[in-house]
């Protein structure tokens, strides 16, 4: 069974082509299951869409859910359309996220860390001039909110774990958070959630997957389970190199791997 947890759609404001374009392509692509995630609005924000290039507006939201059932609808004999979003984690913030995304039947919820202390971590400059011991506590802070964002209960996959190296890929290198990684691992298991292999690393600077094979080689001595999502922007990304990561998978000793319906997990054999 191939699937593909983690897609974009023109609603966030930097990937083209329409939801029903991303299901199409996982058709052609032999995929039986696809799943719809884009990202979150900014549901603290005063403004309705304050970044129109990142996220789509609070006021669209339910439209985009609705989008997808009618979609999940229309394509039933032909390939299951999972309900997804990727959602953003603000520790401060997070019961407002929770109470947001209630009323709606996600299939499941993706919890990603794209800020830390107010700064992308996609941020070219947030390195420059930072000592070693800087860049040691940056990473040890970025694998502590994850962990926040495994015991928060609100996701049942975690984004691209180690994405910070996308744009500084000497963020893999360095050395001193190993303590904190495990136990942010460790609590994804605590908690039976996932963490996904994303294909998308390879369109950043790094050049590779999030998260890394050492990384995954962790998660898997402490029991965590993976997914797969290719976080296509484009259409023709959906399911991109899910063949070579099931093999690699399995060269590193995985058994499974797994996908979320109605929030419960779907154990997929490798």
């Amino acid at each position: 069974m191939k699937f593909d947890l983690h897609t974009h759609h023109d609603r966030c404001g930097h990937a083209s082509g329409k939801i029903n374009d991303y299901i199409v392509s996982a058709i052609d692509a032999g995929f039986q299951v696809i799943g719809i995630s884009d990202h979150s609005p900014y549901f603290a924000h005063e403004q309705d869409q304050p970044q129109p290039g990142i996220a789509m507006a609070r006021s669209d939201f339910p439209n985009y859910i609705a989008e997808v059932l009618r979609l999940k609808e229309k394509y039933k004999d032909r390939i299951e359309v999972l309900l997804g979003v990727e959602s953003d984690f603000y520790i401060d913030q997070i019961e407002l996220y929770r109470k947001s995304y209630e009323p709606y039947p996600f299939d499941y919820i993706i919890g990603s860390v794209h800020q830390t202390r107010g700064i992308s971590i996609f941020n070219r400059n947030r390195w420059n001039g930072k000592t070693e011991a800087e860049q040691i506590d940056e990473k040890k802070h970025y694998y502590e909110l994850i962990r926040e964002s495994a015991n928060s209960g609100l996701f049942q996959v975690l984004g691209h774990i180690d994405a910070m190296k996308g744009y500084f890929p000497l963020f893999a290198n360095i050395t001193g958070a190993e303590a904190e990684i495990d136990e942010t691992l460790k609590a994804v298991a605590a908690n039976d959630i996932s963490i996904e292999i994303n294909t998308s690393g390879k369109t950043k600077y790094c050049g590779g997957w999030y998260p890394s094979d050492s990384l995954l080689e962790r998660a898997l001595h402490f029991g965590v389970d993976v997914t797969f999502g290719s976080d296509a922007h484009v259409p023709d990304r959906v399911g991109d190199e899910w063949d070579i990561v099931q093999k690699r998978l399995q060269e590193i000793g995985f058994k499974r791997w797994v996908f979320f319906r109605q929030k419960h997990k779907i154990i997929v054999p490798l």
